[in-house]
């Protein structure tokens, strides 16, 4: 995995072994340790080591950031990083790694839109037209979150959308909209939980311009 340099070398032991302090090493003791893959050092496969990443995370923040990672990279799939997680029986960040995995292995799914109506009106936005269809030129294009009285419009991103040559698909769909007199804002899904307040008053503020703009 690139992009992050850890601190410390974790080291995951049966609760019953003998062990030594060793200096940049942290060391986690587990009743019934992981499955062990591969030859040569001991180790676990891609998908456990997310989870037991960001669970040892210093925060929040790093726990996503090492759950986005591998990912991102496609170290490991969806399917076995949930399939990891619902293992997992006790865990001290249970309700913030069900969000953030929930969201990077099915995407802005995970979102339902009334959690995100419910995030709005908690700014004073008023409900939004969710699901929203407009037509151009390669078909229909069904937006995310919508406000049509203002022509603005959000568009929530899950981890698929940068993978591959969604980026594409999703400059290209963004850029017709803008042409069409619309104005776009994007809210990586993750970053609803990272920083919902940021993410919303920018919502809240651009409505409240194109609102104004309306009135005059």
């Amino acid at each position: 995995m690139t992009a992050f340099t850890p601190a410390a070398i974790d080291v995951a032991l049966p609760g019953s072994s003998r062990h030594h302090a060793i200096a940049g090493v942290r060391l986690h003791r587990h009743r019934r340790p992981a499955p062990i893959v591969g030859a040569g050092i001991p180790r676990v496969g891609t998908d456990v080591a997310t989870v037991h990443a960001a669970q040892w995370a210093v925060s929040d923040r790093q726990a996503a950031l090492l759950v986005c990672l591998p990912m991102q990279q496609r170290l490991t799939s969806a399917a076995r990083l949930a399939l990891a997680w619902r293992a997992v029986t006790r865990s001290p960040r249970r309700t913030f790694l069900d969000a953030i995995i929930a969201h990077v292995t099915d995407g802005a799914h995970s979102l339902g839109e009334l959690d995100f109506a419910r995030m709005a009106r908690g700014v004073g936005l008023p409900a939004p037209s969710r699901q929203s269809v407009r037509h151009g030129p390669r078909g229909r294009v069904y937006l995310d979150v919508s406000w049509d009285d203002v022509g603005l419009v959000v568009e929530i991103d899950g981890g698929h959308h940068a993978l591959a040559l969604n980026p594409i698909d999703d400059a290209l769909r963004q850029n017709e909209r803008v042409v069409a007199g619309d104005r776009m804002l994007r809210i990586p899904v993750i970053g609803l939980r990272l920083a919902p307040k940021e993410f919303l008053g920018q919502v809240r503020r651009m409505y409240g311009v194109l609102r104004a703009r309306r009135a005059c």
